[in-house]
């Protein structure tokens, strides 16, 4: 009985060393075309990895006033993409469709340029 039991805690040891996923530092840049939109007041982004959240809005900066929002966002990740979608005005995009995927670039940072509620 006893040697049964070394025996399971070892496998059991093994299985959970090995179940670790290499991360990698990731930077992404997203930026928002919103020129469609009439009275624009906030643009934010949710999404799955942190610092995002699929709860609050992240704010998006104005790099062009009523045109164009921007954020970067790095952080750790074991995972090839991201999923995001884009708020306005405390209005989702691409209700009822999937979500953003955002591939990662091979490179340190990735760059990601979309239109509000378009594909």
């Amino acid at each position: 009985m006893k040697k049964t039991l070394v025996i399971i805690a070892i496998i059991f040891s093994l299985l959970a060393t090995s179940c670790v996923q290499k991360t990698y530092k990731k930077t992404v840049v997203l930026t928002l075309d919103v020129s469609e939109i009439k009275n624009v007041q906030k643009v934010g982004i949710r999404g799955n990895d942190k610092p995002l959240s699929w709860d609050y809005d992240t704010e998006m900066k104005a790099i062009k006033k009523d045109s164009l929002y921007q954020i970067t966002l790095t952080g750790e990740t074991g995972y090839k993409f991201t999923e995001v979608k884009f708020v306005v005005n405390d209005t989702f995009e691409l209700q009822n469709e999937d979500n953003r995927r955002v591939l990662f670039s091979e490179k340190d940072t990735t760059f990601f340029k979309a239109k509000f509620n378009k594909r």
